[in-house]
């Protein structure tokens, strides 16, 4: 099911990208650095959307690494933590 939804929605934003380059089919002038390009504003719009879009996945990428990273210093502290109250109870079993 969630195949089919991520497929539904690969093909519906492909066909929202097509009807937004189709409506705006204007010639605009756009500045890079060095580079001057001139496309039509609907070219221009998608492709800043998809850059943003993988910004954005950029940026949630490396939170989850660092979640991750954290979470496994978490357990490492945790089993740390459990041996030593281990220990402690089997001292406090043998002192009694």
């Amino acid at each position: 099911m969630s195949r089919f939804l991520f497929r539904a929605s690969v093909v519906s934003a492909a066909l929202v990208a097509l009807f937004i380059s189709a409506m705006n089919s204007d010639l605009v002038d756009v500045e890079l650095a060095f580079v001057r390009l001139r496309s039509p504003l609907g070219v221009v719009l998608v492709v800043a959307f998809v850059i943003g879009l993988l910004a954005g996945l950029m940026w949630r990428i490396t939170w989850v690494a660092e979640l991750l990273g954290e979470r496994g210093r978490l357990r490492r502290a945790l089993r740390v933590a459990e041996s030593r109250a281990r220990a402690n109870a089997a001292a406090g079993d043998n002192a009694g």
